[in-house]
């Protein structure tokens, strides 16, 4: 592959990828939940399904633990996250999402589904699956990182 088409197949990605993040948070938005931003969305994921401390936040999106306590302050202060104290470690707090923030990472999910079914449509169900595979192959191990 030339160089110049590694250049084009990694502004395609970009753009996908930043595509597909536009229109999550803006079908959050839609249902109603305001307030919101793609990097909560990122930590939402890390909180899901049984908490983290901010430490376990911080490594997940490649921030300080400084950012990641700003960021869990905001979710707290929006009513998407509170702390909790550690099962396991009386030093930490667990940050875990409240119902309100399940129901935003449930209507991510719905925004997601929808941008990809229009992917469906276009290319079908073969492509698709083709797809999903190989993009499956070549993403990294570990966890999907915001673009600062």
């Amino acid at each position: 592959m030339q160089n110049s088409e590694a250049m084009a197949l990694s502004a395609a990605l970009l753009a996908v990828a930043g595509g597909l993040t536009h229109r999550i948070n803006e079908g959050v938005l839609a249902r109603g939940f305001e307030g919101v931003r793609p990097a909560h969305g990122f930590a939402f994921a890390r909180l899901a399904p049984d908490g983290a401390t901010v430490t376990d936040l911080a490594v997940h999106l490649g921030v300080t633990k400084q950012a990641a306590s700003q960021l869990v302050d905001e979710l707290v202060r929006k009513g998407y996250a509170e702390r909790r104290p550690h099962p396991e470690d009386a030093r930490a707090r667990l940050v875990v999402l409240t119902e309100r923030g399940w129901g935003c990472t449930r209507a991510a999910e719905e925004a997601a589904a929808e941008a990809v079914r229009e992917w469906g449509e276009l290319l079908g169900d073969r492509e698709m699956r083709s797809l999903g595979r190989q993009l499956l192959r070549i993403a990294p191990d570990g966890p999907v990182r915001p673009a600062w």
